[in-house]
Order: C-alpha cells, then sequence, then structure tokens
C-alpha cells in the first residue's frame, strides 16, 4: 500500500469513529482532515468526504431501519430535494478557487462547533431548553408515523435542499443542517432524528458521489482506502457509542473541530 493510501485509510479511521459517536455531524471533519493529511484542495477532497459519508451512514442507517427508528418517508422526502440542490452545490465548488472556499468551509466548521459546544455545555449543566411552539411536523405515536402537512412538507424539503447544497459544495454530508432542522421541525425522538440524518445523507451523498464519479473528480486511489477505513471505524466505535456520556463527547467532538476551523482559515490566509 502507497503512503497516500494508508494515510487515507488511517484518516477514514477517524472519520468513521467520530461519526459512530457524535452522528451525523461527524462526518464534516472528513474533508479538513483530507486537505492537512494529504494536502488536497477542498474541492479535490469533497467527493471523497461524500463517498465515505455515504457508506459509512449507509450502514448505520440499514442498522437504524432494521430497529425500526428510521423514519424513511420523511428521509426519502427531504433527500429528494437534496438530490437536486447537490448538483448546483457541486458545480459551484469546481469553480470556485481553492482559497474562498477553504474560508467558507472554515466557517461552517466553526459555526457547528460553536453549537455542539453549547448545547454540550446546556446537557452538562441540566440547563433545560427554551420552551418552544409546536413543531409543523407532528408525530402520531399510535402508528409511529409523522403526520403529514403542508408546512410540514415545506419545511422538510427546504432542509433537504440546503443540506443538498451544502454537501455537494462542500462535501460535509450535511448532517449539521439536518439533525438540528429535525430537532426544531419535528417531536421525534433523538435517537429516530440521528437515524433519519443517517438516511439522507445515505441517499444525498449517493447522489453527489454519482456525479462526482461521471465527471472524473474523484481520486480514487485515495476515496476507496478513506471510505473503508471510515466504514471500519464506524463499526468499531458503535461499541463505544453507549457507554460514553453523549454531551461530553460532543464537548470533546465541538473543541477538537474549533481547533480544526481556526487552523483551514489561518491556512486560507496563507495561501
Amino acid at each position: 500500500m502507497e503512503a497516500a493510501q494508508f494515510v487515507a485509510s488511517g484518516l477514514g479511521l477517524i472519520v468513521g469513529f467520530i461519526l459512530s459517536l457524535t452522528g451525523a455531524g461527524g462526518a464534516i471533519l472528513s474533508v479538513p482532515l483530507l486537505v492537512f493529511g494529504l494536502h488536497l484542495t477542498v474541492a479535490q477532497a469533497a467527493p471523497i468526504g461524500l463517498l465515505a459519508v455515504c457508506v459509512s451512514a449507509g450502514v448505520g442507517a440499514l442498522l437504524a431501519l432494521r430497529a425500526g427508528i428510521l423514519r424513511y418517508r420523511a428521509a426519502c422526502f427531504m433527500a429528494l430535494f437534496g438530490l437536486m440542490l447537490s448538483p448546483v452545490g457541486l458545480w459551484v465548488a469546481s469553480r470556485v478557487p481553492n482559497k474562498p472556499l477553504t474560508m467558507v468551509f472554515a466557517f461552517v466548521l466553526l459555526y457547528v462547533a460553536l453549537r455542539m459546544l453549547i448545547s454540550a455545555w446546556r446537557e452538562i449543566r441540566g440547563i433545560p431548553e427554551v420552551e418552544r411552539k409546536a413543531p409543523p411536523c407532528l408525530l402520531n405515536a399510535s402508528i409511529g408515523r409523522l403526520i403529514w402537512t403542508v408546512p410540514c412538507a415545506r419545511c422538510l424539503a427546504a432542509a433537504g435542499a440546503t443540506a443538498g447544497f451544502f454537501s455537494g459544495l462542500l462535501g460535509v454530508g450535511g448532517g449539521f443542517i439536518i439533525v438540528p432542522s429535525l430537532r426544531r421541525l419535528t417531536d421525534l425522538p433523538v435517537n429516530a432524528i440521528v437515524a433519519t440524518s443517517l438516511g439522507v445523507l445515505t441517499l444525498v451523498s449517493s447522489g453527489s458521489v454519482a456525479i462526482a464519479a461521471a465527471s472524473g473528480n474523484m481520486l480514487w486511489h485515495i476515496a476507496i482506502p478513506f471510505a473503508l477505513g471510515s466504514l471500519t471505524g464506524m463499526l468499531v466505535g458503535r461499541r463505544f457509542a453507549r457507554r460514553i456520556p453523549g454531551a461530553r463527547i460532543q464537548q470533546v467532538f465541538a473543541v477538537f473541530a474549533l481547533g480544526v476551523s481556526v487552523s483551514m482559515f489561518i491556512k486560507a490566509v496563507g495561501m
């Protein structure tokens, strides 16, 4: 195995392990690890990160579907609109210079890290969430399905489309958009939200990967070992996920992501 492939496999292992502990949000580290570890541009790293998301999230989504906690109708509906916008994101990414694209990624990662840090801080201190009005998408507890209305469909479509655009643009999967959106728009339990998010990520990232492969923008010699490493890390991490408090995991991940975002911004300024 060449050095680059060995490094790619190791980086994928880290991403998969983090993904298994944090849910959908951990996939956002794929691109910065590839940028720093293998000196790729954001545009080169994005399709590779999406392939890893597709493989790892796909396994998680299948396991959740077997467990009956994945709301597959909502996932397919959101993914439909995500697939419409992901080619637009890929098109923009291929035409934007690396410096501004890296800065955009750094700011997105900073936003995700700060959001997770605040959420973990509140959970550790037992601070209750602010009461909110009824979300547009309500769960029918008797049948375990969402009650579909026009406002519900409109909100889910907008969230899916936004996630799809950023998925194509930055190769981030979009879990940092989908998970908070499902928390705000639905009254689904947390495990169903994470499972449904993994379903959306699988479908949207698979479409983006197909487009990137067809256009010749996929570095397969890096992508395959990275994806296999991510899958291995995902399976290994599942054994530890239930033993570590979720808030502490989020806290550590957020601090690490903050450091990565600052490093990416410094790297972009120096380009």
